[in-house]
């Protein structure tokens, strides 16, 4: 559920201000509304995580001994290391463009030798003036006689000559062909050149050992980031706090924040003995609430999914959490599909379970979870490993046959490809049962949140249109002609529907209820105090609103994504088994198949995790969250609280 809130406003003192924003910090009650600091103190403050941050990005990459020992630095110390590895970072970075450069200039003058500046300065001295020029082989010729060329020497590339001239200032001599062009003289000589790249290169051997030096200190120095957080928070909270004009001694300073119900009292506490002056209310419905979810312990699991996610309820939405875990499980045991693979999760889980420290726990039992419920599944569908049920032990397949005598979700051994096309068929029709179940959850639950209103004969509706809209999707998409006939007119003869004999008029029943439906949502979905107004609103979305069958529709088979990328998964590990299989048929083979299944699967894995992520969680938070009026706009509930009271 979602905890109710309180929004509460504190009044305190001025001259107080910073004893009773550590008191309040302390106490770790109050999710405070944002509020811009400012002052020389909050930028230094943020100047220095801003250097402890850069630091931290670059020493995490340097790779460091296993048997590293990190010594402990105050955060001041933290800060000088930052700083250090951030100026030797720069001046790498200056030493690299430099040596770019040089190598470049040192590829401009290769096809000349050695260059020197100072003995062209030397010879201009003496009156000899010389430029250096180069040219095209085939244009050599083009050279006018008045032109005093020495050449230097020739290439494939071109012809290097000396151009001596009257003056050092002279102008291009006029028998110069246009494809000759001038190299302009280097500042400095080869050699100096090369000597600097050399020298460029031994500094930044020497810092790249200064800043592996200081990677050590790189867990001191994000502790020193995560305190420096604690430091902005509260200089942020200070310094933007609302105030009455200075006064001496009586001046006030007011904050505004949310509280859960259940902490109201101990904030009171908290005012009593701090003397603070303390008011709350009920939010508004324009306040941005945060929210605070509370659930049981096994619900809970589902926190570190849904904080990978970021995402989080609005205050005024619905808690799903509960079914958010169990249709993700089903969803993440479709996916995988795989008896063995469960097994292999499953045994992780337990393996980080192990060495998770107290109240860090629900991520390796939700793993755990997880794997248990993608074995499950496997044993039900037969599949392990990817190796086809006719080879797997008897056991299995009799574990499988006789849960599931009708309908079957395997071919079992059978071999016909009409059993294999009707155990496709029969998964095909639990992933659009499992939308309707799942869908109508979130119809329902509309329903039942607005049944003090005309509004639930909407959400109804809705409800009535997705058991319809269900019908014409067996009808259109799985209708077979023979395992599964669904007409979509009476027909006279009745209609079997999954073992259950209805009469001939179900198919038009089916549609009455499509329509009913659809009326009772034209009618009621935007309803707000008026039938009239609501009427209205539908009429002006009249394309929104036809489009909400083909939605519906598509929403349904929509999850038929989940057989598709289980079938996908399971095409791989065949091939892989496929791929294997003559390897171990030869000893010297033997352990190129073990390399290849241990790959194979296990890439397979990675990429039925890749499609959970995309598939599993899409269905929760698109699909069933639209159905529900969902858009996960909320706030996490993030108290203003130091380490301690956080945690």
């Amino acid at each position: 559920m979602i905890a109710p809130m309180k929004k509460v406003s504190l009044v305190i003192l001025s001259r107080e201000k910073e004893e009773a924003l550590k008191a309040l910090r302390k106490a770790g009650l109050v999710h405070l509304e944002p509020m811009e600091g400012k002052g020389e103190k909050l930028a230094a403050l943020k100047n220095d995580y801003a250097k402890l941050q850069s630091a931290a990005g670059f020493l995490g990459e340097i790779k460091l001994p296993k048997k590293a020992v990190c010594p402990d630095l105050s955060q001041q110390d933290a800060l000088q290391k930052a700083q250090a590895s951030i100026e030797l970072t720069e001046r790498k970075k200056s030493l690299f463009e430099k040596i770019a450069a040089s190598a470049t200039e040192m590829e401009r003058l290769s096809a000349w030798g050695t260059v020197n500046p100072a003995d062209f300065a030397y010879l201009s001295q003496k009156g000899i003036h010389l430029k250096m020029y180069e040219i095209p082989n085939d244009k050599w010729r083009l050279i006018g006689e008045d032109v005093k060329a020495l050449l230097v020497n020739s290439s494939k590339s071109g012809k290097r000559f000396l151009v001596i001239q009257e003056s050092a200032d002279a102008e291009r001599p006029a028998g110069l062909p246009p494809e000759a062009y001038e190299v302009v003289m280097p500042e400095k000589s080869t050699e100096e050149i090369a000597a600097d790249i050399k020298a460029f290169e031994a500094e930044t051997a020497q810092i790249e050992k200064d800043l592996a030096a200081n990677a050590v200190y790189l867990k001191t120095i994000l502790a020193a980031q995560k305190s420096l957080e604690k430091d902005i928070e509260f200089e942020n909270v200070y310094s933007g706090m609302e105030k009455e004009a200075e006064e001496k001694n009586t001046s006030l300073s007011w904050l505004t924040g949310y509280v859960p119900v259940d902490s109201m009292e101990a904030l009171k506490a908290a005012c009593a003995q701090n003397h603070w002056a303390l008011a709350a209310d009920d939010p508004s419905e324009e306040d941005n609430v945060p929210t605070k979810l509370k659930n049981n312990k096994l619900v809970s699991l589902i926190y570190p999914l849904t904080d990978f996610l970021d995402v989080t309820p609005g205050y005024h939405e619905f808690d799903i959490s509960s079914w958010f875990l169990l249709f993700f499980c089903v969803f993440f045991a479709m996916i995988f599909a795989d008896a063995g693979y469960g097994a292999l999760i499953a045994l992780v889980g337990l393996l980080l379970l192990s060495k998770a420290k107290k109240g860090s726990r629900s991520l390796p039992v939700l793993v755990t979870l997880l794997g248990l419920c993608t074995a499950v599944w496997g044993v039900l569908t037969c599949s392990w490993f990817g190796i086809p049920a006719e080879k797997l032990p008897p056991a299995f397949i009799q574990i499988s046959s006789r849960i599931f005598s009708q309908p079957k979700l395997v071919s079992l051994g059978m071999g016909a490809e009409a059993a294999k096309s009707l155990a496709d068929k029969n998964q095909q029709v639990f992933c659009f049962v499992l939308a309707l179940l799942q869908l109508s959850v979130a119809h329902i639950t509309c329903t039942a949140a607005h049944r003090k209103s005309l509004k639930c004969l909407g959400d109804f509706g809705s409800l009535l249109q997705l058991w319809g809209t269900f019908y014409v999707v067996l009808s259109m998409v799985v209708a077979d002609g023979v395992n599964y006939v669904f007409p979509l007119m009476d027909n006279g003869q009745p209609v079997n529907v999954f073992g259950w004999m209805a009469p001939h008029w179900f198919p038009t029943a089916c549609l009455g209820l499509l329509g009913f439906g659809f009326m009772l949502n034209f009618i009621f979905s935007n309803y707000e105090g008026s039938v009239g107004k609501s009427i209205l609103e539908s009429l002006k979305n009249i394309i929104s609103v036809f489009l909400g069958i083909v939605n519906v529709f598509s929403d349904i088979v929509s999850y038929i994504r989940l057989w598709a990328v289980a079938l996908a998964g399971a095409a791989i590990s065949g091939t892989v088994n496929a791929m294997a299989g003559p390897m171990f048929g030869k000893l010297t083979m033997m352990i190129f198949g073990v390399v290849l299944l241990v790959f194979g699967h296990g890439l397979n894995m990675i990429l039925n995790l890749l499609s959970v992520i995309v598939h599993g969680v899409r269905l929760n938070t698109l699909e069933f969250s639209q159905h529900l009026g969902m858009a996960w706009s909320g706030t996490k509930y993030r108290p203003f609280a130091d380490a301690e009271s956080a945690s």
